[in-house]
């Protein structure tokens, strides 16, 4: 099986690209859904996540309150180390089981969707990395669709590698300032090159 990580900027296109490849048959796991899921009443994480940052981030049904932890950590480097060093080994104990179930049961390609998967340095666990970008004005404009401040923009792309550092560290580039149906092509030549010798970055 040929595992891809797929990494890029915040609001460049990453899960429009894991549904593309599920679309395409090919098993996705997707690293931002593993950390809802860790975070849900019950959990292990949760209780470590309240021990840290205290018992005012749980919402009045009991469920994490995601934007409050987000604008801590994104405001404050160690907080947010803190909080990586509870997630990430669980998600990524997470996604490794699954790609284990998927080379088990046959399937030629998977792919994570990892957006700090650089900074982890998740890099060596995959046979290709795919880094998905796209011009800063399509990025910006994408984030502030979300309702996120300029501010709260800024401390996000803050948080990660500049794109053009894992544009340069990636094994192939998904560029979407594009129409759909060819970022859609773009992940499709990747899948047939994947079976040969692959190139450095495919581009619409």
């Amino acid at each position: 099986m040929k595992l891809f990580g797929i990494t890029g900027g915040v609001g460049m296109g990453k899960s429009t690209a894991g549904q593309f490849l599920a679309q395409r048959g090919v098993p996705v796991s997707d690293t931002d859904l593993i950390s809802h899921q860790l975070v849900e009443p019950g959990q292990p994480a949760l209780q470590e996540i309240l021990q840290r940052f205290g018992p005012s981030l749980v919402s009045a049904d009991g469920r994490l309150d995601r934007a409050q932890l987000a604008r801590l950590v994104f405001a404050d480097a160690a907080a947010r180390a803190d909080l990586e060093a509870i997630l990430h080994p669980r998600i990524r104990s997470v996604w490794q089981s699954e790609a284990d179930a998927w080379r088990a049961a046959g399937s030629a390609h998977g792919a994570v969707i990892i957006p700090l998967l650089f900074e982890t340095r998740a890099a060596p666990l995959f046979d290709a990395v795919i880094c998905v970008a796209c011009s800063e004005s399509s990025r910006w404009h994408r984030l502030r669709q979300r309702g996120w401040s300029d501010g709260d923009i800024r401390r996000r792309i803050q948080a990660q590698w500049p794109i053009e550092q894992k544009i340069a560290a990636a094994d192939f580039v998904i560029w979407t300032d594009t129409t759909l149906s060819t970022h859609a092509a773009q992940l499709e030549q990747i899948l047939t090159l994947s079976t040969s010798q692959p190139s450095p970055v495919v581009s619409g």
